[in-house]
């Protein structure tokens, strides 16, 4: 029951802060989003381009990204991806780890809860090049 009572405020809260960031400005929509994977047990990470509509798998999970909005510049900076995430279990079977939107500004308002990985959005963009700058904060190499 409380992990079930956990859901639903996290849900409740990931809701109410989208609604905060659509009223206050549009969102368009990206083919890209950058995501950032944490490996807890091996402390690796790594910088994953997903185009919208396709999976990517890290470790034992998938990442299917369904969506990525991100604020025009002259709004205040957001960028939000609809993730679905799935782990690999006994007999071949899928167990869903998190469905909903995660938000680069604010990574633990949506988390995943899980006790090796960790998935967060960094960034939603229209091409490679974008992404390479995403990944390194905007700076040049």
């Amino acid at each position: 029951m409380t992990r079930r009572r956990s859901s639903i405020v996290c849900v409740a809260s990931a809701l109410i802060a989208w609604l905060a960031v659509s009223a206050t400005g549009r969102a368009d929509p990206y083919p890209a989003a950058v995501l950032r994977a944490l490996d807890k047990v091996t402390a690796r990470t790594s910088t994953l381009q997903v185009t919208v509509g396709d999976v990517v798998h890290f470790g034992r999970i998938a990442i299917a990204v369904r969506t990525c909005d991100k604020r025009p510049p002259e709004e205040p900076p957001e960028s939000a991806a609809f993730l679905e995430i799935s782990e690999a279990g006994a007999e071949g079977r899928e167990e869903r780890l998190f469905t909903g939107w995660m938000f680069a500004s604010s990574p633990g308002l949506s988390a995943m809860e899980h006790p090796i990985y960790d998935v967060w959005v960094l960034d939603c963009v229209s091409t490679a090049d974008s992404a390479a700058s995403s990944a390194s904060g905007g700076r040049s190499p």
